[in-house]
């Protein structure tokens, strides 16, 4: 195994992609929301049973609320809503993804949690342009693993569009550009 030396910053993120790239592995957290979707394993902080929600008044519509998280105040988006997939009831296997997307800390509420996998980028194609438009940039491709596919996040094109601020101490809630 080749040795790793962190670049003179110390952020070890400033050497992630290149690493990403060499390993020519994808590391993903697949969920269900009717279909199976992916984001990079280095985004996700832990996945919780979904508990007392609080809902925000006049938030988005798809802004379930907020959640205690050992003393800590996360937001939690329903993806089904965010996405604009037809909407389904939670279920026993429902859970909330505790997601870290650069300074912001957010949980996204999903139909179930499938597997941590690692797809070879050789099975990862992009998106077919047909089906993306200005609003679906935050797909970045499709995995293809046997009999499944599996769309892949960009957690920070998805997110970007949200003004939710997490400061130290507390969490700060401010609608969206958009109200869906």
């Amino acid at each position: 195994m080749a040795e790793i030396h962190l670049p003179a910053s110390g952020l070890a993120e400033d050497i992630l992609s290149d690493f990403k790239e060499k390993s020519g592995e994808y590391h993903l957290v697949t969920f269900n929301l009717g279909e199976e979707y992916g984001v990079p394993i280095n985004q996700v902080q832990e996945i919780v049973r979904v508990g007392g929600i609080t809902m925000v008044p006049n938030s988005p519509s798809y802004m379930e609320g907020v959640i205690n998280l050992r003393g800590r105040v996360l937001p939690v988006l329903n993806l089904r809503k965010k996405l604009k997939l037809s909407a389904s009831a939670m279920g026993k296997d429902s859970r909330i993804v505790v997601t870290e997307v650069g300074s912001k800390v957010i949980g996204l509420l999903v139909d179930a949690v499938s597997h941590v996998i690692k797809v070879p980028s050789e099975f990862v194609e992009t998106a077919p342009e047909e089906v993306l438009e200005v609003d679906t940039d935050y797909i970045t491709g499709v995995g293809k693993l046997q009999d499944r596919l599996i769309i892949l996040l960009d957690l920070e094109k998805l997110l970007k569009r949200e003004n939710i601020e997490i400061k130290e101490g507390g969490t700060d809630l401010q609608r969206g550009g958009n109200n869906e």
